[in-house]
């Protein structure tokens, strides 16, 4: 019987994984196995079952590498940026740069947009990236990636009503500045009527809330036909300097009449 023990634990330690099965054997659990276990939770789902929420989300080999690397990043400044005014979005927001080129050296803020991410994707994140800072506020961008990927702007306004929801539920008094989609291009597959109507809708969801305050950032970027200038998008995406100067300058007063 003495013989069979060493056995029956090892068919008990794999039962149990991995890293329990190094401790059951008595052994340490390595620094790789640890950092393994860490990335792992920032792994994009690799099926929609355990999302909220509809519509689109994203999982080319880039949008997993840079899902994975910013939300690392992001678990790292979690102290550093608690109570801090934290940026919810995509690319755009992104790419203001985690310092946001001192744009808003007077104020604490924090920059969680990820590159090429759905409203899904960040309902998804929410707790974690946004809502365990303990915000001050939340700025709110998102939606452009959705239509790209032929969401309904109908859809994409249900998820973030549900992001809306979920901070409300977190703190019901805190601020939600809600940012209207930007103008792109039909080139770009965002033709000007959808993020109209997207916005519309946008519009609406802001008007149900008390906490939740609408910043024009359509109306001060669109020519005539509705879409974006190459003069302040380059690629008819994503804003250059003068861009985020007139972001910044669309934020300012509802930020200051906030006293934010």
């Amino acid at each position: 019987m003495n013989q069979l023990r060493p056995l029956r634990l090892l068919l008990l330690c794999a039962l149990l994984g991995s890293q329990a099965a190094l401790l059951c054997l008595g052994m340490p659990a390595t620094a790789q196995d640890s950092s393994a276990t860490v990335e792992k939770q920032f792994l994009i789902p690799e099926t929609d079952d355990s999302m909220a929420g509809k519509g689109p989300v994203r999982r080319y080999d880039w949008m997993k590498q840079v899902w994975q690397r910013r939300r690392s990043t992001f678990d790292s400044r979690k102290q550093q940026d608690q109570n801090a005014i934290v940026f919810l979005g995509d690319s755009i927001t992104q790419g203001w740069g985690d310092d946001f080129r001192g744009a808003f050296a007077n104020r604490k803020v924090a920059n969680r947009g990820i590159s090429g991410d759905t409203t899904r994707g960040m309902l998804y994140r929410l707790q974690e990236d946004v809502l365990d800072l303990d915000p001050k506020a939340v700025v709110m961008l998102m939606g452009t990636n959705d239509l790209e990927e032929h969401a309904t702007p109908k859809v994409i306004a249900s998820n973030v009503q549900l992001i809306i929801k979920d901070l409300q539920s977190s703190d019901s008094e805190m601020p939600i500045v809600l940012c209207l989609v930007m103008p792109s291009s039909e080139t770009k597959s965002r033709p000007a009527a959808k993020i109209k109507r997207l916005n519309e809708l946008l519009t609406e969801i802001a008007s149900e809330h008390e906490t939740v305050h609408l910043v024009d950032t359509w109306t001060p970027f669109a020519n005539e036909s509705g879409d974006a200038t190459v003069e302040e998008f380059p690629d008819l995406l994503h804003p250059n300097d003068a861009g985020y100067k007139k972001w910044k300058a669309a934020l300012e007063p509802k930020l200051s009449e906030l006293k934010l």
